[in-house]
């Protein structure tokens, strides 16, 4: 049985990932996370997760290991992490009655025959027409100011949304799961 990696450090992708009762160890990846010109929010997540899966390899020569990168997309632009409450006031009054594309790339790299499978998996948000008092009454009790799009959909973000669009609620707070049971069952791991 290969050891089980997780290259994040996001305590949301460790909790998710518990979700499946197997023993796995957390080790950071180093990969600066930025979009290369002409790439696709679709290609820069597949690209940033198995760099990140790539970067820990060497660490765990005999190991399956998990890499994932998601961004945000409203009209055509990708939304950053907010880092501050005006940042995140913008962001959401922006997206307020709109929908917003989130895209969840998840590579599985097996360290010891260096075969990675990678995918890139959708979602979409479409959020209520929110207030600036709803906005700012949010921002104040959460302070997602470290998540992209500026919402934590595992709490009170869920308030924010007329629905959810997407195969696995997973996906949207950073590690599709459905994607990840496949990928595992390609390597030879049965679950339940």
């Amino acid at each position: 049985m290969h050891t089980l990696v997780l290259a994040s450090t996001s305590p949301f992708r460790r909790q998710i990932l518990s979700k499946l009762h197997l023993d796995f160890i957390v080790d950071a990846s180093e990969v600066e996370e930025r979009i290369l010109e002409n790439e696709t929010p679709a290609e820069a997540v597949k690209r940033l997760s198995k760099a990140k899966a790539m970067t820990v390899a060497p660490r765990h020569p005999d190991a399956l290991i998990i890499g994932s990168d998601q961004v945000a997309v409203f009209n055509n632009q990708i939304l950053g992490k907010p880092h501050t409450h005006e940042n995140a006031v913008q962001q959401l009054k922006a997206a307020s009655g709109h929908r917003v594309d989130f895209f969840t790339g998840l590579c599985l790299y097996n360290s010891a025959t260096q075969h990675a499978q990678v995918s890139c998996v959708p979602f979409a948000v479409y959020f209520r027409h929110l207030s600036d008092e709803q906005i700012d009454r949010y921002l104040w009790k959460e302070q997602p100011y470290n998540c992209a799009g500026s919402f934590k959909s595992e709490g009170l973000g869920i308030t924010l949304f007329e629905k959810l669009q997407g195969d696995d609620p997973n996906t949207l707070i950073g590690l599709p799961l459905i994607e990840l049971v496949r990928m595992l069952h390609n390597e030879g791991i049965e679950l339940p």
